[in-house]
């Protein structure tokens, strides 16, 4: 059976700015030092958040943690910037039970205040 850090609701009270998130389209990152790279479309961009979705059956989801930190590859919707690589912690991981993302799980992110 798959395990996993999962919450129900998300209440965050963060009082510093985060980076601008509505620049990236897309994410990729190695986890545990494997070598396959994992892609996904990042979702829920806000203000102040964004995240991605994950199947729950993927392989991935067991390895993915709250608190962990990532050194993830942000692809910009820019032409001119492509890609940056960034420090980022996984801030929660909430399952959907309802509507058509049913099955997956939303990962919420912070990027690092240090870059």
């Amino acid at each position: 059976m798959k395990q996993c850090a999962v919450t129900d609701k998300l209440v965050e009270r963060r009082s510093a700015p985060r980076k601008q998130v509505d620049q990236y389209y897309s994410l990729e990152f190695s986890i545990d030092g494997r070598s396959v790279t994992y892609q996904f479309r990042v979702w829920n961009k806000a203000t102040r958040s964004m995240g991605f979705l994950v199947e729950q059956n993927s392989d991935i989801l067991p390895r993915l943690k709250v608190g962990k930190t990532l050194d993830v590859k942000y692809h910009s919707t820019d032409s001119v910037n492509h890609s940056e690589y960034l420090e980022t912690l996984i801030r929660h991981i909430t399952k959907v039970d309802q509507g058509r993302l049913k099955g997956h799980y939303l990962v919420g992110l912070e990027i690092s205040n240090s870059h």
